[in-house]
């Protein structure tokens, strides 16, 4: 563990927020909270679980992953 306020605490964290926010938060607006929620849902669900590329997986996306390795553990 690092020290309290040392940036490697949550690497992966900041990592994700920073896609989250420059894949589509940014430069919007939003009327009401649902419709942010609604927004970051479809972002997550639709495209950064089945279609972004992760580097982490091989350049596969989760989903995909996902299939692979169950498939494989049977």
């Amino acid at each position: 563990m690092s020290r309290k306020g040392d940036c490697y605490d949550n690497a992966l964290v900041e990592s994700f927020n920073g896609t989250l926010k420059s894949g589509c938060v940014d430069r919007q607006s939003f009327a009401t909270r649902s419709h942010v929620t609604s927004v970051v849902f479809e972002y997550l669900e639709v495209f950064y679980n089945r279609q972004r590329l992760h580097s982490s997986l091989g350049y596969v996306a989760p989903e995909v992953f996902e299939k692979l390795t169950v498939s494989r553990s049977f």
